[in-house]
């Protein structure tokens, strides 16, 4: 009996639907050993499923409510674009913010590069302003990043 091939398209509902889990190991074993990660609003740019693994983590402790809704899956070719909304409420310190047990709710844009099932690229974005405003940060040079 033959694997059934995937699309780019179901690697990144299979991803997606391991971080709606908070399986963020199941997430991160769908990424090449090479991928390229960047996180703009983190500014976390990396190599390697660690960089990516590392972002899961921290937002799936952070959040340890998380829901993930996702809106719209745009595919041409080996990219996929995922929009979504994340929300949970605050129960650690993210991104700078310390935890006062804000509930987020975000929308994010991710665009996964896939290639023979694994994926290659991602690149995350979402609005860092807003996420401050949502977790009650009230001055923005104030904030802890390490």
């Amino acid at each position: 009996m033959s694997t059934p091939v995937r699309t780019p398209a179901d690697t990144v509902a299979r991803f997606l639907g391991a971080l709606a889990g908070r399986d963020t190991d199941a997430a991160t074993a769908l990424a090449a050993p090479d991928v390229a990660v960047a996180v703009y609003p983190l500014r976390v740019e990396g190599t390697g499923p660690a960089a990516l693994d590392q972002v899961l983590k921290d937002l799936v402790r952070a959040f340890p409510d998380l829901l993930v809704t996702v809106s719209r899956v745009i595919t041409a070719g080996d990219v996929v674009t995922a929009l979504f909304k994340a929300e949970g409420t605050q129960a650690a310190d993210y991104a700078g913010a310390i935890n006062q047990e804000k509930h987020l709710d975000i929308d994010q844009a991710w665009r996964f590069t896939v290639d023979g099932g694994r994926i290659t690229q991602v690149h995350a974005y979402w609005c860092q302003a807003q996420l401050y405003r949502r977790l009650a940060v009230k001055r923005f040079d104030e904030i802890a990043i390490a």
